[in-house]
C-alpha cells in the first residue's frame, strides 16, 4: 500500500502571470498559512506566492493580477544576472576579474585575468570558476574565523562553505560556522567583517547590544563594511554559475 500523503506538507505549482513580459510564479499551498504572502527574491527574482491550503486558485490568480504592477517594479530592481563564461567579468576580492581561455590544463590567475583551460562547449567553465572561488574563499574565511574565535576564547567545531541565498553566514550553538563562498567576491575587509560577525555569535547567539559590542571589539569599523554588504551584496548573487 502506498503511504498516505502528509496533510501538513506544502504543495507547489508554477503558474504564469500574463503580461509583458509574463511572470513565472511559484504558488505554495501551506497548511499553516492563514493569508496570502507574496515574495520576490532580491537575489534572482524568483517570485513565490504562499497561500492557505484550501484557498481557491481563482482567488490566488486575482490577487496576483492586483499585484502585477508592483511585481514588475520589484523585478526591475533585481540586479542583472550575469552568466559566468569565457569573455565575462566577475568580481574577485572586490576587483574585476576577466575570464579568458588559456592553454594550461589548470585554471590559474594572473593579474586581472583568470585563465581557464580550453572548453569548446563552455560546459565546464562555470564549475571551474566556481571551484576557484570556493578554494580562495576557504583559504580566506577559515583562518579569519578561527582567529576571531581564538581572540574571544571561543571554540569552533567546524567551518563549512555553501552557496546560500538568504544569509552570508551562520553560527550554531555547538560552534559550527557556515559562510557563503561568494564572499570572496567582496572586498577582503567585508569578508573579514562577516567572519567577525559569525565568530561573535559563538559568544552571543542573538543580536543584542552585548553582541554588537562584541563585534565592535573585534572590528571597530564594522558598520562601514556591513553597509557595503547591504548595498552591494545582491550584485554578488547576480553571477550565474
Amino acid at each position: 500500500m502506498a503511504p498516505r500523503p502528509d496533510k501538513m506538507t506544502d504543495t507547489t505549482e508554477v503558474i504564469a502571470l500574463e503580461g509583458a513580459p509574463p511572470i513565472q510564479v511559484m504558488v505554495r499551498r501551506c497548511p499553516r498559512a492563514r493569508r496570502m504572502s507574496l515574495r520576490v527574491s532580491g537575489l534572482d527574482g524568483r517570485v513565490t506566492l504562499s497561500i492557505p491550503k484550501t484557498l481557491p486558485k481563482a482567488a490566488a490568480l486575482g490577487f496576483l493580477a492586483e499585484k502585477a504592477d508592483w511585481l514588475r517594479g520589484a523585478l526591475q530592481r533585481i540586479p542583472k544576472q550575469t552568466p559566468v563564461q569565457i569573455g565575462s567579468t566577475i568580481a574577485f576580492k572586490g576587483l574585476p576579474l576577466h575570464i579568458a581561455s588559456g592553454p594550461a590544463r589548470r585554471i590559474h590567475h594572473e593579474g586581472d585575468t583568470l585563465f581557464v583551460p580550453p572548453d569548446p562547449n563552455g560546459d565546464k567553465t562555470p564549475a571551474r570558476v566556481a571551484a576557484f572561488l570556493k578554494d580562495h574563499a576557504r583559504m580566506a574565511l577559515v583562518p579569519a574565523a578561527r582567529a576571531y574565535a581564538q581572540k574571544l576564547g571561543e571554540p569552533v567545531t567546524s567551518i563549512s562553505l555553501r552557496d546560500t541565498r538568504s544569509r552570508w553566514g551562520s553560527c550554531t550553538a555547538d560552534g559550527r560556522l557556515m559562510f557563503s563562498w561568494r564572499l570572496i567576491m567582496a572586498p577582503p575587509v567585508v569578508l573579514d567583517y562577516v567572519a567577525a560577525h559569525e565568530a561573535a555569535h559563538l559568544r552571543h547567539m542573538d543580536h543584542s547590544r552585548a553582541y554588537w559590542a562584541c563585534v565592535a571589539g573585534l572590528m571597530p569599523e564594522y558598520q562601514r563594511h556591513r553597509s557595503w554588504l547591504r548595498q552591494n551584496g545582491a550584485d554578488l548573487h547576480g553571477f550565474r554559475f
